[in-house]
């Protein structure tokens, strides 16, 4: 499976794409929204884990664009923002997991069970 790594974080993308490997998906790695808006192939059958704080086109403006396709993939939201603004950046996708910054390998597992 896909795993798209939208994250303006070299060692962060960097990190993910290993664990990601391991778990025998294919990662591909995007330092903003407007790289990977522009550059990824997306079906729904594919994840896509995005950082909110990314420059230029928002995490939040990334994952509501997503979410309008016709046949969106699966997202997680990845953040180190404190717990209050996460929910005001997210409060219209209330079921969109999220995970705070320092990932786990159990974190990442979990939320793509």
């Amino acid at each position: 499976m896909v795993v798209h790594i939208v994250e303006d974080d070299a060692a962060v993308a960097d990190a993910l794409a290993t664990v990601l490997e391991g778990l025998d998906h294919l990662p591909m790695t995007y330092p903003d929204g407007e790289t990977f808006l522009e550059m990824a192939d997306i079906s729904g059958d594919d994840w896509v884990i995005v950082d909110l704080g990314l420059p230029g086109i928002s995490g939040s403006d990334v994952v509501h664009m997503l979410n309008g396709l016709e046949d969106p993939p699966s997202l997680i939201v990845i953040s180190g923002r404190s717990r209050m603004k996460l929910k005001q950046h997210l409060r219209d996708l209330p079921n969109l997991p999220v995970l705070r910054k320092p990932l786990s390998v159990d974190m990442i597992t979990a939320a793509m069970a």
